[in-house]
């Protein structure tokens, strides 16, 4: 904590790139309290972005008394992001760090952490040509040590929410992003968490959406409990709210695998 503070109190007046998660809302929650009115949170809602996520972020920025700005970064206005390229991120954080730019002048920072730079992410490429800086990265945390961070600032379940990459990161490279598609997806993780019992740090529910049809991953544990019974019915219900045509293919039920839905070089 020591190390990010004076990371923060470094850069001085700056804007949070607020998504929801722990990354950014436990930034958020540290910066304010680093420093006060020189911390500005800027949040983005989409189609992408679950409506519980928003109502996270108005709901911490209310208790804790932060400046706190809503913005539709545009990014289903643009065709190269609809369009679903293996770089997809990177058009969508173009369009969000364009809008907060158009809102406020001091330095972006986002929640990325040192995981963040093992992993194929476009959106650094995005973050690095609009001068986002990464604090966690600058002061050398990993997710672990940001958990621990938002457990230490008393942020209570904050600290144990789920990864969520954005629900269009579920569709599989190529296939077009529709709305409608990312409501389906959310609907389906929420029936399937309701039932496993899913939604705690250790729990993974990801609805991916593939050419082939529609694919629900599960953490280890959740996908050793799913009976037959329970399958079969869980995919009779998945079937029934889909879009026409969506599941053409099938319900499967496969193990969680990080970026699953993103399809590179040969597989592309």
């Amino acid at each position: 904590m020591t190390r990010l503070e004076e990371v923060l109190a470094g850069i001085g007046p700056l804007a949070v790139a607020v998504s929801g998660g722990v990354d950014s809302l436990t930034l958020a929650a540290l910066s304010h309290r680093v420093l006060g009115d020189g911390a500005a949170m800027v949040h983005a809602a989409s189609p992408a972005v679950p409506a519980e996520a928003t109502a996270r972020v108005r709901r911490e920025a209310e208790r804790d008394g932060w400046a706190l700005t809503v913005v539709q970064a545009g990014e289903f206005d643009d065709p190269r992001y609809r369009a679903n390229p293996v770089n997809r991120c990177f058009f969508c954080k173009t369009n969000l760090y364009g809008t907060i730019r158009t809102v406020t002048d001091r330095q972006m920072v986002s929640g990325a952490n040192l995981n963040d730079l093992g992993e194929y992410r476009p959106g650094l490429d995005a973050a690095r040509e609009h001068g986002v800086r990464h604090p966690y990265v600058e002061a050398g945390l990993d997710k672990a040590a940001v958990r621990a961070l938002a457990r230490a600032l008393g942020l209570g379940d904050v600290a144990e929410l789920p990864s969520a990459p954005c629900l269009s990161s579920r569709v599989e490279t190529g296939l077009r992003i529709e709305p409608e598609t990312l409501a389906f997806i959310h609907a389906v993780e929420g029936m399937v968490g309701g039932t496993l019992g899913a939604g705690d740090a250790r729990r993974a529910v990801r609805c991916r959406v593939r050419a082939a049809g529609v694919a629900i991953e599960l953490d280890p544990a959740s996908l050793a409990a799913l009976d037959a019974s329970t399958r079969d019915d869980l995919a009779g219900r998945i079937a029934a709210v889909a879009p026409v045509g969506l599941v053409g293919g099938g319900v499967r039920f496969l193990p969680y695998k990080v970026g699953s839905a993103f399809l590179t070089g040969d597989a592309a």
